[in-house]
């Protein structure tokens, strides 16, 4: 009976550790949100040409976070970084509404990646501090994630745990409530 407990409270406090890549669209602030995790603060950016990759410890779990650029010519190179990964966050800039369609095309071709199969999707609803900002409900209905139909993605989020959370980088607000949504799905073999 003592090894029983023992193990169970083991596994409450044992350090997890997570590799999550973070994608999205240039410009939807995936760097700042790493530096806010990371550095506690926000600076001045530059589009990522490549990748940054950074250990960030939170609660119980250390990420392991590959921020990955988001051009259009970048895109096709964010496969390599699925291997072995855990979880996705995608960062959307919820302010700019025009591409909410290439958005979800992006998601569609990187949630039916098999190297992807059964990882967590956060989606961060960035910028929420602008005034022309998706809600998350806004967001989730403009990306189809509940619709089955071939236009939308419900049927490529079969199988996957995902939420999306509304935030600010440059604040924090929002950043640490998607974490803790991670930290409580990731799968277990993390």
């Amino acid at each position: 009976m003592g090894n029983v407990i023992s193990g169970w409270f083991e596994s409450l406090f044992r350090n997890k550790k997570a590799s999550i890549v973070m994608v999205g669209l240039d410009a939807a602030g995936k760097t700042t949100i790493l530096d806010k995790l990371k550095l506690g603060t926000s600076r001045e950016t530059v589009p990522t040409i490549g990748f940054h990759v950074e250990t960030v410890d939170y609660r119980n779990v250390t990420f392991h976070l590959w921020d990955v650029g988001g051009q259009k010519r970048l895109r096709a190179l964010w496969r390599i970084y699925y291997e072995g990964a855990n979880a996705v966050i995608f960062v959307v800039d919820s302010n700019d509404r025009a591409r909410v369609g290439e958005v979800r095309e992006e998601l569609r071709t990187l949630l039916s990646d098999p190297l992807l199969a059964g990882a967590a999707l956060l989606v961060l609803c960035n910028k929420q501090d602008l005034p022309q900002r998706l809600t998350p409900a806004e967001l989730v209905d403009g990306l189809g994630f509940r619709d089955l139909s071939d236009n939308g993605l419900g049927r490529c989020l079969v199988g996957h745990k995902w939420y999306v959370q509304g935030c600010c980088a440059h604040t924090g607000d929002g950043l640490y409530e998607g974490l803790d949504w991670m930290c409580s799905h990731l799968p277990d073999d993390s």
